[in-house]
């Protein structure tokens, strides 16, 4: 199990939802985003840098909050808004990288990040289901 130092004061009690890689990795990936946005000049692109701590925050609040849930029907649901907090991310990140708020190092960074959480949460979400589904070149293949 791969937890980060956050954990060195904290109960030895792990819940559920921090054993799921995936739910460490998106803490992983908003702890690095929200360093990057605490350099930014206050009071300047205000509306984007809270959308962009809303959605970086959002994949790992979700996965948490949907392992909670009773049914794996409501998991599965909570782990599809991640996923769409997570292109939220994507498409933001890309918007940061044009204005040049992201260096092209930190943009490509959290692409790869985000790249990383969103096959996993798409490997976890067939599990679930009990899904072998495979891409091949564009097409689904069961």
């Amino acid at each position: 199990m791969r937890f980060t130092g956050w954990r060195q004061n904290i109960s030895d009690y792990v819940f559920p939802f921090e054993k799921l890689q995936v739910w460490q990795l998106s803490v992983d990936l908003a702890e690095f985003v929200l360093d990057l946005l605490d350099n930014f000049p206050k009071n300047r692109y205000f509306r984007l840098v809270g959308q962009m701590e809303a959605a970086v925050t959002s994949p790992a609040q979700n996965t948490a909050e949907g392992k909670g849930r009773q049914y794996k029907k409501e998991f599965i649901q909570f782990l599809h808004i991640a996923q769409g907090s997570l292109y939220e991310v994507v498409t933001l990140n890309e918007i940061f990288r044009r204005k040049k708020l992201f260096s092209d190092e930190e943009s490509t960074e959290i692409r790869k990040r985000c790249e990383q959480i969103d096959r996993k949460l798409n490997g976890l979400i067939n599990s679930l289901r009990g899904n072998k589904r495979k891409y091949f070149a564009g097409k689904l293949e069961e």
